[in-house]
């Protein structure tokens, strides 16, 4: 029998157990500070949500989130309620007397943590006189027409005066999130406000800057002039909060190897601890619960499709695949730019060999748009004009039917329906004739003619002609069950399609296949992205879980594809590297009251997560290497749990490492330390 996934975790040397009681969480407040608390911008939003239980179910009452008010989240997201702790209380009475609002309640996700919500508008009159404060604590100045960074300073401001009016509260640990947060740390520390810090950075900033220009970076990571590269693209500024904030905090971490090394180069500061980001997921008991769910989306994302390609739709359904890329828009930094060529060469492919397979590619990234397409609308009105039709025609005929069977009668087909009935049919076939292709992004953008997207799309040729055999749709807004185009949510939509694509340059972790995989839907991602690197370093067969680092789209489309999807980037895993980074936090900054014992981070090195249940332990090939099978193979190994645990744990990979190699030679991403 084959080695179950339970035995093979349980097999392998894995990652330390950690004792909670080494954090005494009943005398301490924990309060996680990031931009994207109840204010949906990009990835943390997920990060912060995602790990948002468990947190709860360690820290209780003692956890609180902090970030921007706005009224629409508030309302949509926020339970409002008065603070159970007197200290919180009481800080926050202080600067609501002062003229500065803040805001308490209960966040409206698993877990039902507690936020702190301040109105930096509110605040506003004070951004002078704050701006002075920063300048003089570390000599970085605001440009007036920043507004983003501006509104980071109001922030982080009103953060740095609430802790200072916590006063003689329980020990605080602040964990600081990505460079919006940053002033509020570089203040508190300043200021000498006691509270144990930890710092985030989830990309660095000019990391992101830089490889959005198409430029060859991880193998010149140790070339740019950090500051040059800043100050050209007019954001020195902000990359002096982010560095300072991260030189600043008592601990400095990063969510993946990759980034780290980045990290080390950007920031000039080698991250403590690497805390890899999990999922917080629905665990399902059967095969068939993937299987139900994704033919019941994927009947929801064809009716769309009925009514997109409408008058065009001459191409078999039941013989379409639907691909999509979701994300921010980052054109190169996203891949965007090589999924469009391959797409190319893919449509080239499917019409040489006649292939009559369809494949439809969705990109789902946020664009500025004013509204949605006409030809669009018109489109899923078309489709639901003729839904009606063919209900109105069915139910006549199904009455006239009736009534002849109840007489004894078999009636004539050809005189069941009227005159009237075929006039109603034909003025539904007249109503789906179109003289236009249809249209490949579903809304009008502001700049169409500079658009990225459309501008490659245009270069590539692929307008949706009936001799496509790829078909585009660029949907420039996140997905929603209240839209009247696409009414799906994205985790929906995801369990229709069959296949995520995310070739992304500059990823430093990347959830959205994590997603795919844990909602049954296979993904390809890349070895420049930290959740790709994860897979290639720490998962002993990636494609077993539906899990691509690199694939050819032609081969998944003639190929039939079997994979087992499962729960192994779980959240639960990466607790401890947070429990480690908060207690390194306690110790480096209350070093009297916190004497625990240093332990070393928790190690990944060595660690391989086994195959999914559903296929072998050890490699076997689906067909026999040669045309004839040999009578040798009949006699195989019997079946040793003992044995086959043994070669999970050798199963291992040398792990990435920062620094420099014994000959002194630093490493980078791709680069072996050998």
């Amino acid at each position: 029998m084959p080695l179950t996934r339970s035995l093979s975790m349980t097999s392998l040397s894995g990652l330390p157990l950690w004792d909670e009681e080494d954090l005494p969480v009943d005398d301490l407040l924990l309060f996680e500070v990031a931009w994207e608390v109840t204010n949906k911008v990009g990835g943390i939003y997920t990060v912060i949500q995602t790990k948002a239980k468990i947190t709860v179910d360690e820290w209780g009452e003692n956890l609180f989130m902090m970030g921007p008010y706005y009224e629409h989240n508030f309302n949509t997201q926020v339970e409002q309620c008065e603070p159970p702790n007197p200290a919180i209380k009481k800080a926050m009475g202080a600067l609501i007397d002062n003229g500065c609002l803040v805001y308490f309640g209960r966040w409206l996700i698993e877990g039902s943590p507690y936020v702190i919500l301040f109105d930096t508008g509110s605040a506003a009159w004070n951004l002078d006189r704050w701006k002075g404060d920063l300048w003089d604590t570390c000599g970085i100045g605001l440009p007036a027409h920043d507004r983003e960074a501006n509104d980071s300073l109001l922030f982080g401001s009103m953060v740095a005066w609430f802790f200072k009016e916590l006063g003689d509260s329980p020990n605080v640990l602040a964990h600081f999130h990505e460079w919006q947060v940053g002033a509020g740390l570089i203040l508190c520390r300043s200021r000498k406000i006691p509270l144990a810090t930890i710092f985030t950075t989830h990309a660095t900033l000019l990391g992101r800057y830089i490889c959005a220009g198409n430029v060859d970076f991880y193998n010149n990571l140790d070339k740019f002039n950090i500051d040059q590269e800043a100050g050209e693209r007019q954001i020195y500024h902000r990359y002096c909060l982010e560095r300072a904030a991260v030189h600043c905090a008592h601990v400095f971490t990063t969510v993946s190897q990759i980034t780290a090394v980045e990290a080390n180069h950007m920031l000039h500061r080698k991250p403590d601890v690497v805390t890899p980001n999990g999922l917080n997921i629905k665990k399902f008991s059967a095969m068939h619960e993937f299987q139900n769910l994704h033919s019941t989306n994927k009947g929801q994302i064809q009716e769309f499709i009925r009514g997109h390609f409408y008058g065009h739709l001459d191409f078999n359904l039941e013989k379409t695949l639907f691909f999509f890329i979701a994300g921010r828009y980052e054109f190169s930094n996203k891949g965007v730019d090589i999924f469009l060529e391959s797409l190319s060469r893919l449509n080239y492919l499917l019409r040489v060999h006649k292939n009559d397979v369809t494949v439809v590619v969705f990109f789902i990234m946020p664009a500025k748009t004013n509204n949605f397409n006409v030809e669009t609308l018109k489109g899923q009105a078309v489709r639901k004009q003729l839904w009606d039709t063919a209900h109105t025609v069915k139910d006549k005929f199904g009455k006239r039917l009736y009534e002849a069977l109840l007489k004894g009668d078999i009636p004539d087909m050809n005189t069941i329906l009227d005159r009237d009935d075929f006039t109603i049919m034909k003025r539904a076939i007249y109503a789906t004739q179109r003289h236009t292709l249809p249209p490949v992004t579903t809304h009008n953008m502001l700049d169409d003619t500079s658009d990225p997207i459309l501008a490659n799309v245009r270069r590539i040729g692929l307008f949706n002609a009936r001799t496509d055999r790829v078909k585009v749709l660029f949907h420039p807004e996140f997905l929603s069950s209240t839209s009247p185009l696409l009414p799906m949510d994205y985790e929906e939509f995801v369990r229709g399609c069959h296949l995520g694509v995310f070739p992304s340059y500059y990823e430093p972790w990347g959830y959205t296949p994590g997603e795919c995989t844990v909602m049954g839907i296979p993904s390809v991602t890349t070895n420049l992205s930290g959740f790709g690197c994860f897979m290639e370093e720490h998962v002993s067969d990636p494609t077993a879980y539906g899990m691509y680092v690199h694939i050819d789209l032609f081969t998944f489309i003639t190929k039939s594809l079997c994979f087992t999807c499962g729960s192994i980037d779980s959240v639960d895993l990466c607790l401890q590297f947070y429990m480690h980074a908060r207690s390194l936090a306690l110790r480096r900054a209350f070093p009297d009251k916190f004497k625990m014992e240093p332990l070393a981070p928790p190690q990944t090195e060595g660690f391989r997560y086994p195959r999914p249940g559903s296929v072998p332990p050890s490699p076997s090939a689906s067909v026999h290497s040669t045309p004839h099978h040999s009578d040798e193979e009949d006699d195989e190994e019997p079946y040793d749990e003992d044995k086959e645990a043994e070669r999970d744990r050798q199963n291992i990979k040398a792990p990435f490492t920062l620094g420099a190699t014994p000959e002194g030679k630093k490493t980078h991403p791709g680069e072996s330390a050998n």
